[in-house]
């Protein structure tokens, strides 16, 4: 299985991954599939406009170099984004800037956008 060199990248020295103590939003999805389990962590702020903020943002991926990575591109993607443009990202956006990803590890990008739903899901407000 080839992986294009911003996946290798992201796998090899992920962004942004760990935790939050005391986060503002976490969430976490799996694929009972390949067995692949991401949480997101959320720490949030108001910007001027009065809307959320993602100020801070890490993760805790157990899984393979394509979960991982998505991970980390997708921590990348919405960090100082608002809520809003953050749950506007889809699976082909994370694919493109990984610069691809094979066929059968598609579904990875998938687990990062669930954890972000789910953490927005359950934020404090």
């Amino acid at each position: 299985m080839l992986y294009s060199k911003q996946v290798i990248n992201h796998f090899k020295k992920p962004h942004n991954q760990g935790s939050i103590k005391n986060a503002d939003a976490v969430g976490e999805a799996g694929n009972p599939i390949c067995g692949d389990v991401m949480k997101m962590y959320l720490k949030l702020s108001k910007n001027k406009k009065g809307q959320d903020i993602i100020k801070e943002v890490k993760f805790e991926t157990l899984g393979c170099a394509a979960a991982i990575a998505v991970s980390s591109i997708l921590t990348d993607m919405i960090k100082g984004k608002t809520l809003d443009y953050a749950l506007k990202i889809k699976k082909d956006d994370i694919v493109k800037d990984l610069g691809g990803l094979p066929p059968a590890k598609i579904h990875c990008s998938m687990l990062g956008l669930e954890a972000l739903k789910t953490a927005v899901d359950n934020r404090n407000k």
